[in-house]
Formats: C-alpha cells, structure tokens, sequence
C-alpha cells in the first residue's frame, strides 16, 4: 500500500470552463483515501510551490466545491511560468519539505512537460513522488488522447457563436453581407473546425473555415467567399488565429510587432483583420468580424455537461492512478469503438506528450481546405452535449404587388 503522505494540486495555462471540475474531482477522490493526508492547493500554479503559497483544501464547504463546479476560471489561479532546470531541484525541496508525495497538475502541453521533468529529477534523487498531469485545453492538442477536457465546452460556445452571429449576418442583408469570426487554437484548428457543428444545411453558417494545417491563398479566400457571397447573399468565415498562407507564411504576421508568451509561443495578432482586408481589397466588400478572444473559454453557460463530467472524472483518475503508485504520466481518454459514444481512461507516457502538438488529421479536412469532412462531425458532435437549440426561418410567403 501507498505511504501515508500529502497531496497537492494545481492548475497551469489558459483557464476552461470545465477546469474546476478537474479540481473538484482530485479533492473528492483525494478526501475519500486513507494514503492521503492533506489536501493541498499551489496558488498560481507552479509558483505557488516555488513561493510555498498552499492552501489547505480540506477546510473547503462541500457546497463550495459543488458551486465551483460550475464557475469559470482557474479557482486557485494559473500561472504561465517556464520552470528553469535550477527550479525543478527547489520544487522537490519544496515536496520533500512539507512531505508531498502526490502531485497533480491539471494544465496542456506545457504543464505536461514540467509533470514529466518533476518525475524524472525525483526519480533521479530517489524521492518517491507519484507526479500524474490531468489534460486541459481548449485547443485540443494533447497529444496521446482522444480529446482533452475543456475543448467541448469551447466548442459548443464556438458553434452557438457563429450560428447566432449568422442570423444576424444573414439579417443584415447587403448593409453587412460578410462575417469573419476569429477563433483560438494557435496551430491546431481544432476548435475553429468545431465551428460546423453549427451548420444544419449548406445554407447554414459557417460557409467557409479556414484552418492552420492547410495554407491558403490570399486569393483563394477572395474568390472562395465571393463564390458563397454571389450563391447565399451572405458569407460567414470562421478563421483560425494561427492560418497560414501557402508558402507557410502566417496571416498573423500582418499585426506587426511579434509579441511571444512565456514559453516562446508567438502570440497571434492582427488575423482576422488581415483577411478582411484581403476582401475588401479585392472584393471592395467591407467585412465584419468578431473576436470574442476569452470568451470561447470562459462562458460557462455553455459548458457541455459531457465535457463537465469528463473533467472532474480525469481528475479522480488521476488521483486514483498516483496513489497506485504511477508517476510520469497523463490521464488520456481513449474512445471506444461503435456507433455510440463512450471513452474508457488510461495512462500515456508524458515522454510521448510533453512538447508535442496535435493537430487536426487531413482526414478531417475537406479536399478545397475550406471546411471539415463528415468525419470530423462524427468526431466532434459529441463532446458539445447534445444539439444546439431549434432555431428558425420565416417561409416570407410574398404578397402580390398592386
């Protein structure tokens, strides 16, 4: 049986709706085992080991733990800090100090790797640390899972996003005819794809959707919504913030000064602007567009109830899976095969996650690199928790001019 220790648990990178549920479902699993002592929580992710900032989550009300289920955000705070190789010996200080013997850290690619290099050094200083990374992104770009918790939340706030901003494109008539929707995911066009969960019909927006994995031409995109413009009236782009042109060239180049983030990510700038100029250009159309940025993963009203249960099962894996003695490793949702949808978890090496990036499969592309096949629907459809809700259109029967 697993030594009698403390745990401590944290949350790193961009907040989803969901990541609480992750939170809450470590605590309730680690309240109910008899190897675990304290339930602590690092403030601000890693630093808060760093900076020896813990609170003591078992003094937490039950009924604050089932609310933060549903609150947006990070409730112990995040952090993007690039641990440094003299870091990793003063993080284990820290676990050896206050006798933390499990740790759980709920994060995406980057958390992943500072899991796996805190494995290795106890490892290698022969501390038994069970170190075990819960997956969080909305970008789902983990690599060795199906999906990660927090992307089917975004998605169905993406798809709702650009299916209600349609109508009101579509409303507009030829005093507001093209919509351009900006949507995160840096250079996987995950989420951006997800955009045609909104689309009942051909009709339906998004007309086009434009995806970092394949590059596309100023020029194609031009003729590309002026083809949909000239057929429906109205064109709805949804656009990724990390497009690049065929040569490999990002769109976001456009904005300017490079701005990087603390793990040298280029932080994408200035894309949807870029294509609207491209149409207006060469179109003479002025282009709206929206950025709604944050929102995509913040808007907890609508969260997927899959992907809110999916979150806080991780997160009692994977206590489950560090008090029986693993370390090193990812929870992973591996999807099982049939008609209906059902997902068992296992552990994946984080040698294979840490610093890889998953990205969308051309399989799930369609051949004009403009839209998704039916595959990536069957893939998406349902990690958003059902359909959106039943909208309309009037038959406009006319009535005889006199």
């Amino acid at each position: 049986m697993a030594a009698r220790a403390n745990l401590v648990v944290g949350q790193s990178g961009g907040p989803t709706a969901v990541i609480n549920n992750s939170l809450i479902g470590v605590v309730h699993q680690a309240l109910q085992l008899e190897q675990i002592d304290g339930v602590y929580g690092m403030l601000h992710g890693i630093r808060g080991v760093l900076d020896q900032e813990f609170v003591d989550l078992r003094r937490e009300s039950a009924q604050t733990l089932e609310r933060l289920c549903a609150t947006p955000g990070s409730a112990l705070g995040t952090v993007r800090y690039k641990v440094s190789p003299e870091d990793y010996d003063r993080l284990l200080d820290v676990f050896v100090k206050y006798d933390i013997r499990y740790f759980l850290y709920i994060g995406g690619n980057d958390s992943m790797d500072t899991v796996y290099q805190i494995s290795q050094v106890a490892k290698r200083r022969g501390f038994d640390l069970h170190a075990i990374g819960v997956p969080k992104t909305i970008d789902n770009d983990l690599a060795q899972t199906d999906h990660s918790p927090g992307f089917g939340s975004a998605a169905r706030f993406v798809a709702s996003a650009i299916r209600n901003s349609g109508y009101d494109t579509e409303s507009m008539g030829p005093d507001g005819p093209i919509k351009l929707m900006e949507i995160m995911g840096r250079n996987a066009g995950w989420l951006t794809a997800a955009a045609a969960l909104a689309q009942d019909s051909a009709y339906d927006p998004p007309h086009l959707i434009y995806l970092p994995e394949r590059g596309v031409s100023p020029d194609r995109i031009a003729s590309d919504v002026e083809a949909v413009y000239r057929k429906y009236s109205y064109c709805v782009v949804a656009v990724s913030e990390g497009i690049v042109d065929v040569d490999g060239t990002p769109y976001a180049s456009a904005a300017g000064r490079t701005m990087v983030d603390a793990f040298g990510h280029e932080v994408k700038q200035g894309v949807v602007e870029a294509v609207a100029e491209i149409i207006l250009d060469k179109l003479g159309i002025r282009a709206r567009f929206d950025k709604p940025s944050y929102l995509q993963r913040s808007f907890v009203e609508l969260a997927s109830p899959v992907d809110q249960a999916e979150a806080y099962r991780a997160g009692q894996e994977g206590v489950r899976a560090a008090v029986g003695g693993a370390s090193g490793q990812m929870v992973s949702f591996v999807r099982e095969p049939g008609d209906e949808y059902a997902i068992r978890y296992e552990l994946a090496d984080l040698s294979q996650i840490a610093n890889q990036e998953k990205v969308i499969p051309d399989a799930y592309i369609n051949a004009e690199g403009n839209g998704v096949t039916r595959a990536f629907i069957e893939y998406a459809r349902p990690l958003i928790g059902g359909p959106l809700p039943d909208l309309a259109r009037l038959a406009k029967h006319p009535i005889a001019k006199r």
